[in-house]
């Protein structure tokens, strides 16, 4: 009964569009701040995890091209930064090893071959660009979360191979598939200590909000002629060793084993870092029995609902690439599915991609989804746009994000299975400036906070605004206008949010004229 209900209530959420309203200022009014003990906010912040994916690989979302300049290059990934922000997004997932290489200053992986159109040299002048967008995204108020592939050893849009590929360096690792791409063997140990070295290389020397793996595990068919992945080596050390696994049961093992070593090893090294995994967006055909098409467990040889189910993630982003009403991948249908799989109750915000055709029916589609998504899942509501060209090249589908779904501002859902400490409240001061109040505020643990939000109240009616990380103020008007006269600005607040979304004290700020 409780699924049927979040499915009607995804359904009917479609509707529930609305602008919320706005005012303009009026008269001045003088005002002074006087505490008000035990208030209670009347519109807390809306929560809602909204991302979009930024891939390297292939140059498909940023650099446009190799071998910008470093100019260039931060040109563009401010551009991508700032419209995020100023589309009311708070994540940013950026593609940071797309075949066992780096956008960043690595000692274990060349440089990649997407920045500079050489693997293993530097952009020039020298800067690293993972640096970069942590401090931008940062500043904006997103959170920035890595993304890697766990065993893509090299693209065939990757340009050449070099001496300080993973493919010359550790041969024994890798494989050819008749495609073109070469691939790591997940099932041997050099593989996963390998890539959990790079992943933890990140966590320890970044600022990192969350490392994410999308939906390649062993290969998808096709790069190898529909032919079995190539591992007769280490599946025949395997039988050696006395294993008695299927093959199959034997490599969604290897793959098993490196997700819940990987979640494992983040947790102890930085416990607010969260892990996120983006599988197909279909387990197994028949679950539910509606559902038809790829079979993920058997042909990626991933089990992703086992990680699900054993809260080896924090988030988890099933692509469901689908429309609404495709029978066989309808996109409600597999997020009831797999919000039934949720069990250890771990963020579940899909994956959304309806392509980038900007017609009326197709960015209607994409408003459902997010709506359907918001009733089916109310307690975390959240979903990842694919990818960030869906958005910067479908003007239509922007502009109907930010006049509906992503008109008001929301912060990341809190994660309180890493951490339900709320952070201290801020000490808030009030100063008079004309027509304008001046909020200000201080804070005894600013590393503790990530962002601020000001509530305000005008007639009983109340609304905030969030900031970010290096904002210590905010001027509002003292009375905003109406038909029927000045309305004055009554009560205001201020609260502290931490790395992983729990909130301060809400202490409330009475306003009375002078």
């Amino acid at each position: 009964m409780k699924k049927s209900l979040r499915y009607v209530a995804g359904l009917c959420a479609i509707w529930l569009l609305q602008a919320c309203s706005t005012s303009q200022p009026a008269a001045t009014q003088q005002e002074t701040a006087k505490p008000v003990e035990n208030a209670k906010p009347g519109a807390k912040a809306a929560t809602e995890f909204r991302a979009a994916w930024v891939a390297t690989v292939a140059n498909i979302n940023w650099p446009s091209k190799p071998g910008l300049s470093t100019q260039e290059q931060q040109r563009e990934a401010i551009e991508l930064l700032d419209f995020l922000q100023a589309h009311k997004f708070n994540a940013v997932i950026f593609q940071v090893r797309p075949q066992t290489d780096a956008l960043y200053d690595s000692k274990l992986e060349p440089w990649s071959y997407y920045l500079t159109g050489q693997q293993g040299k530097a952009p020039e002048p020298y800067y690293d660009p993972l640096a970069f967008w942590i401090e931008a995204a940062h500043d904006r108020g997103l959170e920035l979360h890595v993304w890697l592939n766990p065993y893509r050893a090299h693209h065939v849009a990757g340009g050449e191979i070099s001496e300080k590929s993973i493919v010359k360096t550790k041969p024994e690792l890798v494989v050819k598939l008749e495609q073109g791409y070469w691939w790591m063997d997940p099932a041997k140990k050099g593989t996963q200590d390998h890539s959990t070295a790079v992943v933890m290389d990140l966590v320890k020397r970044y600022d990192l909000d969350g490392v994410h793996f999308d939906d390649y595990f062993y290969p998808y068919s096709s790069y190898n002629n529909e032919k079995d992945f190539p591992d007769d080596d280490s599946w025949a050390a395997y039988l050696k060793s006395g294993g008695t696994l299927s093959r199959g049961d034997w490599r969604r093992q290897s793959v098993n084993q490196f997700i819940e070593r990987l979640y494992s090893e983040i947790k102890a090294e930085k416990p607010y870092v969260k892990f996120g995994l983006s599988p197909f967006g279909v387990w197994r055909p028949g679950y539910p029995a509606s559902i038809e098409g790829m079979d993920q467990y058997d042909k990626l040889y991933a089990d992703a609902r086992l990680w699900l189910n054993k809260g080896w993630v924090d988030y988890f982003t099933p692509q469901l690439y689908w429309p609404i009403n495709r029978i066989p991948q309808s996109f409600p249908v597999l997020l009831g599915w797999w919000a039934g799989e949720n069990t250890q109750k771990r963020h579940l915000w899909p994956g959304i991609n309806v392509g980038r055709d900007s017609s009326a029916l197709n960015v209607r589609e994409t408003m459902s989804q997010i709506m359907i998504s918001r009733g089916m899942l109310p307690e975390s509501q959240g979903v990842v746009h694919w990818s960030i060209s869906s958005l910067t090249k479908n003007p239509n589908m922007a502009k109907s994000l930010l006049s509906g779904p992503y008109k008001k501002e929301a912060l990341v859902p809190a994660s309180p299975w890493l951490d339900s400490s709320a952070p201290a409240a801020p000490s808030v001061s009030t100063t008079t400036q004309g027509d304008s109040l001046k909020v200000s505020w201080t804070h005894p643990d600013e590393k503790d906070v990530f962002r601020w939000i000001v509530y305000y109240n005008y007639a009983g009616r109340w609304d905030y605004k969030i900031l970010n990380r290096n904002d210590r103020s905010l001027d509002l008007k003292l009375s905003n206008g109406s038909a029927q006269g000045p309305i004055p600005l009554s009560q205001i607040s201020v609260t502290a949010v931490d790395r992983v979304g729990n909130e301060s004290a809400f202490q409330e700020i009475g306003l009375t004229q002078q």
